[in-house]
This record gives C-alpha cells, sequence and structure tokens, in this order.
C-alpha cells in the first residue's frame, strides 16, 4: 500500500507543474544536467554498446529473431496492466491470449506462435508513462537519465511505478528469490534488449548523428514526437521513423 501511496503523491506532484503540450512545448529545465548526460551516454555507447551491436548483427539471423521475439513476449508483461489501466480491453486480451501461447507452445516467446495461429501483433507497447499521459498527466520537464536515456519526468514516474511493483518481470526476478530465476536474468534481458534495439539502428543513428546541427537536439525532438504519438495511438510518420516506435527506427 505504501508503494502505491508513494506512486500516487508523486503523480500528483508532477501534475500539479505539468500540463498536455507538444513535443515543441516540452521545457528542457535540466538542459546543462541534460547535455552532461547525453554526452556520457554517447560515449558509453561508443566504446561499449556499438561494438557489441554491431557484433550481435553478425549472428545468424534466425537467432536475431527468436531473440526478438522473446523480448517482445516479455514486454507484454508491462503491456498487459497499462492496456487494462487505459481501459483497451480488447488489446489486453488479445496481448494475454499471445502471451500465453507464445510463453508455452513458442517456448518462452522463441517462436510467435500466436501469429500463426491468427493472434496478429496489432498492438504497440504500452508502459506506465503512456498510461500516465492517458490520464492527463503532462510531460513535465525533458530528461536524459544515465544508461537509460531520454525521458521526461512523467516518463520518469512510469519507470519509477515499474519498480516499485508493476514489473511482473522485475518482480519474480529481482525483488523475489525465486529457484526458477536469478536477477541477472532480469538484468540480461535489459541489456540484451538494448543491445537489440541499438543493432537495428546502427544506421538510423549514425546518419542522425551525422546529418544533425544539433545530435542532442534532434534526438530530443524525435523522442519527445514519438511519445505524444505513442499516448494518441498515432500512426502519423515523423523524421527517420516508420510506424513502429523509437526501439525500431529502422528494421533490419
Amino acid at each position: 500500500m505504501k508503494k502505491f501511496l508513494s506512486i500516487l503523491i508523486a503523480t500528483l506532484v508532477i501534475s500539479t507543474f505539468a500540463h498536455r503540450s507538444s513535443a515543441e512545448d516540452v521545457k528542457d529545465c535540466f538542459e546543462g544536467l541534460n547535455r552532461a548526460t547525453f554526452a556520457f551516454n554517447q560515449g558509453l555507447d561508443k566504446i561499449i554498446v556499438e561494438p557489441i551491436a554491431k557484433g550481435y548483427r553478425k549472428l545468424p539471423l534466425p537467432v536475431r529473431t527468436g531473440t526478438s521475439n522473446v523480448l517482445s513476449n516479455l514486454s507484454n508483461l508491462v503491456t498487459i496492466p497499462n492496456n487494462l489501466l487505459q481501459g483497451d480491453l480488447r488489446a489486453a486480451g488479445l496481448n494475454t491470449a499471445r502471451l500465453t501461447v507464445n510463453s508455452t507452445i513458442g517456448i518462452f516467446g522463441i517462436f510467435d506462435v500466436a501469429q500463426q495461429m491468427g493472434l496478429m501483433k496489432d498492438y504497440q507497447k504500452e508502459d506506465y508513462g503512456q498510461t500516465l499521459g492517458t490520464w492527463g498527466v503532462g510531460d513535465g520537464c525533458y530528461l536524459v537519465l544515465p544508461i537509460l536515456g531520454p525521458s521526461t519526468i512523467r516518463d520518469s514516474v512510469g519507470t519509477l511505478v515499474s519498480i516499485l511493483g508493476g514489473d511482473p518481470w522485475y518482480n519474480i526476478t529481482v525483488k523475489n528469490d525465486t529457484q526458477y530465476f536469478k536477477d541477472s536474468d532480469y538484468y540480461i534481458s535489459k541489456g540484451t534488449d538494448g543491445v537489440n534495439f541499438r543493432s537495428k539502428n546502427l544506421e538510423a543513428f549514425n546518419n542522425l548523428e551525422t546529418n544533425s546541427m544539433d545530435f542532442y537536439a534532434s534526438v530530443r525532438s524525435l523522442y519527445l514526437q514519438d511519445r505524444k504519438q505513442k499516448i494518441f495511438n498515432s500512426n502519423k510518420i515523423i523524421d527517420t521513423q516508420d510506424d513502429s516506435d523509437w526501439d525500431d527506427l529502422q528494421s533490419n
């Protein structure tokens, strides 16, 4: 109960100064700190993430496809409760069916058996930041988090919600001591998700960096526009994006 009260208080706090706004209206209140964190993240990317992503891309396509399927399947653990919180019962039912089928017959999601059965993946990932947005909570100030990257005050609260109990995968790995899963399973899955994302977007990000007068500002604009589209479930194409999301600027 205390955890949920903390979440509620945090949400009410950001609601007092945050309002629903366009990407252009979101203030970069901590720009100096954000740029420093952005530079730090870029350094980590160049030294660690990008080289690993390039090596990952050399793996056979079936291996990469299976890995992406598993990660997508795990994401349903957060997407489903947010479907319910947003009142989208149809999406919640479909994603629950997909999770059940792919986790069992599909061997933890390696194979997308659900799609072969007609349970098509028609819905995008949902998270608690998006849910707060659909409830009318504004973005607040733009933030760049160490390692995690672009965010806003609202989306950071959404991340906090996941850590405090809103992410079942986090709960059964890090928070609960079980004989089936370890803490490392969670962190490995998150790290692999980041590498998978980076490998799909090597050229997209390199092109964006090369062609941008201010790479930091370009990434900020892209992120904020993407989040706005996700909240309103818009399929409008922006910048380098296709119709998917921030996690798939470009597929390979």
